[in-house]
């Protein structure tokens, strides 16, 4: 008994290995990452990429614009719903999934409280991108939990900081459905209707700026940054 057990063990250990690194392998194809995984990738990673520390490497803003693109083709339709149709289904479970995810960072910041930004940075855990996401948030207040949506990184450390930094959670919960449901709602239909205007090639380089404005506000805040630290040094160099 215990060794069937140890088998059976076995065997789902190495299903899931070999499900990730197919997961991997696929990552950075992104229609073919859908076309095999569907509404459970997809679901995935918006609730990794929102909710859990590890998920700012995910490709949030290309994922939303390509999965659009894919409805619009009637590649990813599990319920044989018309294509609009199965766009509203996509926005509602992903918009769903994306506050869900929020709504774990934000516990989890709560829970952990400060103690959170002393951790090791690691190839899972990225201090830095948490404490320039403090920064901004305190910068632009609780809006943040909205920007954030449409920048990478960001989105994911900003309810953490929320959570940190004991934001009220009817006030966070505002902020969360909004910021929630403009990021998919805008994502997907721009995907959608894109793919009836434009071929892939096209499409790929609207994601491309997409992806360069959604980081610009960083690039420049930290270029910014730089520029008064440099500043301030030469100040501090110059007096008596």
């Amino acid at each position: 008994m215990h060794a069937g057990f140890d088998a059976a063990a076995e065997v789902s250990y190495r299903a899931g290995v070999e499900l990730l690194r197919e997961f991997f392998s696929r990552l950075r194809e992104l229609e073919s990452l859908l076309e095999w995984g569907g509404y459970p990738v997809l679901m995935m990673i918006v609730f990794a990429e929102t909710g859990l520390l590890i998920g700012f490497f995910l490709p949030g803003d290309s994922l939303l614009v390509t999965a659009g693109v894919l409805v619009n083709a009637g590649l990813i339709n599990p319920l044989n719903l018309t294509n609009f149709q199965n766009l509203l289904l996509m926005n509602v479970t992903l918009m769903t999934m994306a506050i869900v995810g929020d709504a774990v960072g934000f516990s989890i910041g709560r829970r952990a409280g400060p103690k959170i930004f002393t951790r090791e940075q690691s190839l899972l855990f990225r201090k830095d991108h948490l404490i320039a996401t403090q920064k901004f948030y305190e910068k632009h207040g609780g809006k943040t939990i909205i920007l954030a949506r449409f920048m990478p990184f960001a989105r994911t450390f900003a309810p953490v900081v929320a959570g940190v930094g004991q934001m009220a959670y009817r006030r966070f919960v505002m902020f969360n459905v909004v910021g929630g449901v403009l990021w998919v709602f805008s994502m997907t239909f721009l995907g959608y209707f894109l793919g009836k205007v434009f071929d892939a090639k096209q499409i790929e380089r609207v994601v491309y700026l997409i992806i360069f404005v959604s980081v610009a506000p960083v690039i420049f805040g930290a270029i910014k940054h730089r520029l008064q630290q440099k500043k301030a040094a030469e100040r501090l160099g110059t007096e008596p």
